[in-house]
């Protein structure tokens, strides 16, 4: 949301912008830090029939789900955007820590 309220203070930047995390990383480590994040030690993975009903459910494609880019905010750095937790582990500790909070 930061990189949507200073993308609309920056109007002088136009034309198309990558809202990513500046460190893309593959699923596996994106979800072995999300649970360690969150204290959980063992994840179950998900076959591809688990993701063909969800996408349904979704009314999405399971190419969205199964493909990958490797995308980068390059746009947003070169104008100065700096992202307060820059990688995903740090950014997961504190959702996680937030949603305890919550609770």
């Amino acid at each position: 949301m930061r990189a949507v309220y200073w993308l609309i203070d920056h109007d002088k930047l136009d034309g198309a912008v990558n809202l990513a995390a500046p460190h893309p990383l593959p699923n596996a480590d994106f979800m072995r830090a999300l649970r360690e994040a969150w204290g959980i030690r063992l994840g179950l993975p998900a076959s591809a029939w688990m993701l063909e009903v969800g996408t349904w459910l979704l009314r999405s494609e399971t190419e969205l789900v199964l493909k990958s880019r490797r995308v980068v905010p390059g746009r947003l750095a070169q104008h100065g955007f700096a992202f307060e937790r820059p990688t995903w582990p740090e950014a997961a500790h504190d959702l996680c820590r937030r949603r305890r909070l919550e609770r």
